[in-house]
């Protein structure tokens, strides 16, 4: 991979770069370069760095492609502590939980994406499906 002659961003110092390519290649003190939403470059410690507009420290840190969630129920987050639902079996969970989500209303349906999402994106998450199969009350049709 060529070197952009100026990245957006420059990771560098990480722990480990683990590249998840088809060699998977893992560098150790590696640095990642980021052009236009992009990688652009990487290489080792050893390997010439692009000039970049900002730059984060990675010490001690993991850096890897975003990770990908293919299935997802954000509305999901609302309830998954309710304690009637936790001890039974999967027909019990959803006949428990159901009603509730049948009563979901479009802030709830709001409140639950935001918080999935934002877990998601910590946990290290870039790109997620959800299957919102629960229609909530007063949506815009």
């Amino acid at each position: 991979m060529e070197t952009a002659a100026r990245a957006d961003l420059l990771i560098t110092d990480a722990e480990l770069v683990a590249t998840v390519d088809d060699a998977r290649r893992e560098i150790p003190g590696g640095w990642v370069a980021v052009t236009a939403g992009a990688i652009s470059g990487l290489g080792g410690p050893g390997d010439p760095r692009p000039d970049a507009e900002r730059t984060i420290d990675a010490r001690g840190c993991l850096v890897t492609p975003g990770l990908v969630n293919t299935h997802h129920h954000l509305y999901q987050n609302l309830t998954r502590a309710y304690a009637p639902a936790l001890t039974g079996g999967l027909f019990d969970w959803l006949v428990t939980l159901y009603p509730l989500w049948a009563r979901l209303d479009e802030e709830a349906a709001y409140v639950s994406a935001y918080v999935g999402l934002t877990e998601l994106a910590l946990s290290g998450c870039t790109t997620s499906t959800d299957h919102l199969y629960v229609h909530p009350r007063g949506a815009a049709t």
